[in-house]
């Protein structure tokens, strides 16, 4: 709606003779209402913020992908280590059986003895506890490996975790060669330091379109529609519409800024300064871990070679220690002291196992190697 027309002053007594020569009379130009209905189309010729508008949102989706596959990765290495634990219970169950069998074979030889009345009932007791750890320690890694199960099945999206008994296939396990000799660092393939760096390299593209906001940008448009004048309203009414088009070049240039350019672009360059450093630093940790963890590796190993040699020497002493009983040639006591050394001894070495077996992982994982494992 026009509710003030322009107005013009004419000199109608020039026109018309039945008015003075010097008559004039106020005439208004155009209609009450007015409306223009058509489309407009705009093709961007020259602007160099389009292009770094399509490179931040392509590092943006990097970055997500980048933060969704260091979450894989850290679940791989919780399934991982939960696959190793199950196969280092199993092996453990193996272990406590045999142990159970021998220290029932100790506490039979020992119950006999104190029936015929040539035990004290002290030696006895001490062979049945070293009995009942035995068999209590059994139990305990039975319950420790129907646990895992259930970690498993958690992990891998199963809902009827109460279905945990079931077997699986830990062999594949003995494939590895638990040693970091011909496994080098490649940081590059760890997900977060590839999401500091792309972080790092997104900033700095926004700063190239905080500068760009102040170039100019050049467009070729066009209009195609029409026009309608009426003293009424009436869309429809006949004879009031008329054509109307143009195409033309439209450049748009800056002047006035409604946000500090400058300020915006050294935040900026901080959070990418920021960025770098955090990746220097994560690359140092990760470089740190790896050859923390592949000392830790060597340290166990040495140690397992020592206790696995103990274990069988004590094993072997036990059983000749149980025949020395039997004969009269030995005291119950050094028997009981022997199981239950032994049994301190295994609590050992299986503890050596698995920090051996971590110890191998984090240095995968540091790395940037964990991938081996599904190779």
């Amino acid at each position: 709606m026009n509710p003030i027309l322009q107005t013009s002053i004419l000199p109608i007594g020039i026109f018309n003779s039945a008015y003075p020569v010097d008559a004039t009379m106020n005439v208004r130009f155009g209609t009450t209402w007015s409306q223009t209905a058509g489309a407009t189309v705009i093709q961007p010729l020259i602007d160099l913020s389009i292009q770094r508008r399509i490179n931040e949102a392509k590092l943006q989706e990097r970055i997500t992908s980048a933060s969704q596959a260091q979450s894989e990765y850290e679940l791989a290495l919780t399934i991982a280590q939960t696959y190793i634990e199950i196969s280092l219970q199993e092996s453990k169950i193996e272990s406590a059986i045999a142990d159970t069998n021998r220290t029932y074979l100790s506490y039979k030889l020992l119950n006999n003895k104190f029936v015929e009345k040539r035990l004290l009932k002290s030696d006895q007791n001490k062979s049945l506890i070293n009995h009942n750890n035995a068999v209590q320690q059994l139990m305990n890694d039975l319950f420790g490996l129907i646990e895992d199960k259930v970690y498993l099945l958690f992990l891998t999206g199963e809902t009827a975790i109460e279905k945990s008994d079931f077997a699986i296939d830990t062999s594949f396990i003995k494939q590895y060669k638990l040693t970091a000799s011909g496994i080098p660092l490649v940081t590059k393939a760890i997900p977060e330091l590839l999401q500091l760096e792309l972080q790092s390299q997104l900033t700095g593209i926004q700063i190239k379109s905080e500068k760009a906001k102040r170039l100019p940008i050049l467009s070729m448009k066009g209009f195609l529609g029409a026009n309608q004048y009426t003293n009424n309203f009436n869309p429809i009414e006949a004879n009031t519409w008329f054509g109307f088009s143009y195409v033309g070049i439209d450049l748009k240039y800056p002047i006035f800024f409604g946000e500090n350019a400058q300020k915006n672009i050294q935040v900026l360059q901080l959070q990418s300064s920021q960025y770098n450093q955090q990746k220097e630093d994560k690359s140092a940790l990760y470089a740190k871990d790896a050859y923390t963890s592949k000392l830790k590796m060597e340290c166990v190993m040495s140690q397992l070679k020592t206790q696995e040699e103990n274990l069988a020497l004590s094993i072997e002493s036990i059983a000749i220690t149980q025949a020395r009983v039997t004969e009269g040639q030995e005291s119950v006591s050094t028997l009981n002291l022997d199981e239950a050394s032994l049994q301190s001894l295994k609590a050992d070495y299986e503890m050596n196992k698995r920090q051996l077996w971590n110890n191998w992982l984090n240095y995968l994982k540091a790395s940037g190697q964990l991938n081996i494992l599904w190779k």
